[in-house]
């Protein structure tokens, strides 16, 4: 299947659930390139920006993942190689 790169924008509400989107991420950080966390500490929120490289399935499936978490959302884009 073709490899696609993307990015996936994170927004942390809730920061009790760290740790389960901690253990996602590293499960599958064989297609994470690279990762930038900001806290937004006037709202009390976090950002995460990941740049991503796989199939669209692998990376629909971490998106997917990540928006399942309570007090998490989360958006994809993806581009062709």
């Amino acid at each position: 299947m073709e490899k696609r790169i993307g990015a996936i924008l994170i927004l942390v509400e809730d920061k009790d659930h760290i740790p389960q989107l901690n253990e996602i991420l590293t499960r599958h950080a064989s297609i994470i390139i690279g990762r930038q966390g900001i806290p937004f500490r006037e709202k009390n929120i976090s950002v995460i920006s990941l740049v991503v490289e796989g199939t669209t399935d692998e990376i629909s499936t971490l998106s997917g993942k990540l928006g399942r978490l309570q007090g998490i959302t989360s958006k994809s884009i993806l581009m062709k190689i």
